[in-house]
């Protein structure tokens, strides 16, 4: 109801193809005043890389593009169709084309949810020399995320995603962190876990932000009380929620 909310009430760009693929496509929400140059958060939804899709994922638009700040939501092929290595590359290259395409883009900030905030996470480990372009990534706020892939190996989610060892510790950001180059000291990190989480996403939230921080990032940790796994970013359609003004 929210995206349909954010569909009807801002400027939107929908299904713009950022690549071929069937799903390689982005739902934008421009801010009402667009002159010259505008932030952009770019959400990168979740549902265990299998669920969902970005027609669900405008819900936070709203509050923010009333505050001047673009939104965009990022559509990957999910499992079966879609496998780890290629969501990964997929949203990769969705932030190189907004960076090509729109000239008024005033910092990126990165937001994802759960399976969306391991894709983000695995964005801030990009080397975007072969990518031809740099996007100046401001922020990235990761909520409820996985940063290690290795025990799902075992697990039902692993059924559709067939990773083997290998392409899980490929694909873990807990196992790619990149010194913090002097580009990324002016990133800043929110590692944003629910007190209702189960017990191995805040214990991978805690050890990924602490991973991080070594490694020179600016980080922050959130843990907030009184939310599920769900509802932490579902409230993001609320303006005076507290990771909404953040």
């Amino acid at each position: 109801a929210g995206t349909q909310r954010a569909r009807a009430g801002a400027q939107t760009s929908l299904h713009v193809p950022y690549g071929d693929g069937e799903r390689e496509k982005l739902d934008i929400y421009f801010p009402a005043e667009r002159s010259g140059t505008f932030p952009v958060l770019v959400y990168i939804h979740g549902g265990y890389w299998q669920c969902l899709s970005k027609d669900e994922s405008g819900f936070a638009a709203l509050p923010l593009v009333s505050q001047g700040v673009a939104v965009v939501a990022v559509g990957y092929d999910t499992a079966p169709r879609g496998h780890m290595d290629a969501m990964v590359l997929q949203v990769r290259r969705s932030l190189a084309f907004l960076v090509q395409q729109y000239s008024g883009i005033r910092g990126i900030f990165l937001c994802g949810h759960s399976a969306g905030a391991h894709l983000a996470a695995m964005v801030l480990s990009t080397d975007w020399t072969e990518y031809g372009v740099v996007p100046d990534i401001k922020g990235a706020v990761l909520v409820s995320g996985v940063y290690d892939l290795e025990p799902i190996l075992h697990t039902y989610v692993n059924d559709a995603l067939s990773m083997s060892r290998e392409v899980a510790q490929r694909n873990s950001p807990m196992l790619c962190i990149s010194p913090a180059v002097p580009a990324a000291t002016g990133c800043e990190v929110l590692v944003a876990v629910a007190q209702h989480d189960s017990p191995e996403f805040r214990r991978q939230s805690q050890e990924y932000g602490q991973a991080l921080r070594a490694a020179g990032w600016s980080v922050s940790l959130l843990d907030l009380t009184g939310v599920d796994h769900f509802d932490i970013i579902e409230k993001l359609s609320e303006e005076s929620y507290v990771l909404t003004q953040v």
